[in-house]
């Protein structure tokens, strides 16, 4: 027979003071998905290199699954659930998100939602290549790295209190194609 150690685990999710009862060994993706119903914390890969199960805590981001719910005693959390506001409307990542169609099958959006929510500072542009490098660590199977690139800066833009530039090379999605090319 195995044998199993539990602990109580208190800690704030979402701005909500909660307790659970874990497996000493459970992750944090675990306690968040299977103790408090959290779903937008998923479970890729396990080992800490898709981004899928990311969340923010005490003001840094991780990658929960590599994270035991032990450690999470005491400390603030914020999963996507969190970005909402008290109505349940959207973030302005959120929103932007849905106005780039950056959500594809939508199983990496939450992990970079909140990855662009933690890196995104008021006032702060950041280069292309320095956002690729801060999002370096999620990965989307469904090669959406374009509109998730446009929903980011675009809300990085909006914070700053800047209007985004013109994209010159983005073909609008209503342009007429014609054996495999675009007819302007």
């Amino acid at each position: 027979m195995e044998d199993r150690q539990y602990k109580m685990v208190h800690c704030y999710v979402n701005g909500k003071e909660r307790a659970a009862m874990v497996d000493v060994r459970s992750s944090l993706t675990d306690m968040l998905r299977n103790e408090f119903g959290l779903t937008s914390v998923k479970k890729g890969c396990e080992v800490g290199e898709c981004g899928a199960c990311a969340v923010i805590i005490d003001g840094d981001c991780y990658d929960s699954c590599i994270y035991l719910a032990v450690w999470a005693e005491g400390k603030h959390i914020t999963t996507l659930e969190g970005l909402e506001g008290p109505n349940g409307e959207l973030s302005d990542i959120q929103q932007a998100f849905v106005d780039e169609t950056a959500i594809q099958c939508g199983f990496c959006s939450p992990g970079f939602m909140l990855e662009a929510h933690h890196v995104l500072k008021p006032g702060v542009i950041y280069t292309d290549d320095e956002l690729r490098k801060k999002l370096s660590g999620h990965l989307c199977r469904c090669t959406g790295y374009e509109n998730i690139m446009r929903a980011v800066k675009k809300t990085m833009y909006q914070r700053a209190g800047m209007e985004m530039p013109v994209e010159e090379d983005r073909i609008p999605l209503s342009v007429p194609i014609e054996d495999g090319k675009v007819v302007l």
